[in-house]
């Protein structure tokens, strides 16, 4: 079980590694060891997480996500497997703490009356300004 938050826990049944091999440094070693790993994790079909969650997931890593709802993760930044594996793991949990915090609903305010004044008043002066930089005909005499 990977533990997310004390209320959300994922099973390691449900996580799935593909090892690939990577390209970067390593020497003669890169070209014989599969050290790259590609996490899949299945969003639409996982019972750990709630609906809410699912869906603010899927917006948030909306490039890494397939049209089946299937969340893809590559960590190719160690040399070793278990460094990668750990990696991916770590930036999937990462992804759903971030998924579990409710965004904030946003309270519609309306501007307050001297508020309102002062910009239209700010409006006024700036058109004055405008006003003034224009050339007349009558200054060309």
């Amino acid at each position: 079980m990977i533990q997310i938050s004390p209320s959300v826990q994922i099973d390691e049944s449900e996580l799935q590694f593909e090892f690939v091999r990577a390209s970067g440094p390593g020497g003669q070693n890169v070209n014989k060891v599969a050290s790259s790993v590609q996490l899949r994790f299945d969003i639409i079909n996982s019972p750990s997480l709630t609906p809410e969650v699912k869906d603010r997931l899927i917006r948030l890593a909306a490039g890494r996500v397939t049209s089946d709802g299937v969340l893809i993760i590559e960590a190719k930044r160690f040399r070793t497997q278990e460094q990668n594996r750990l990696d991916a793991t770590q930036r999937l949990t990462a992804w759903i703490q971030q998924a579990l915090i409710k965004p904030k609903l946003r309270k519609p305010t309306r501007p307050t009356a001297a508020g309102r004044a002062a910009r239209i008043g700010s409006k006024k002066k700036r058109g004055e300004v405008k006003r003034l930089r224009r050339l007349s005909p009558d200054d060309w005499e």
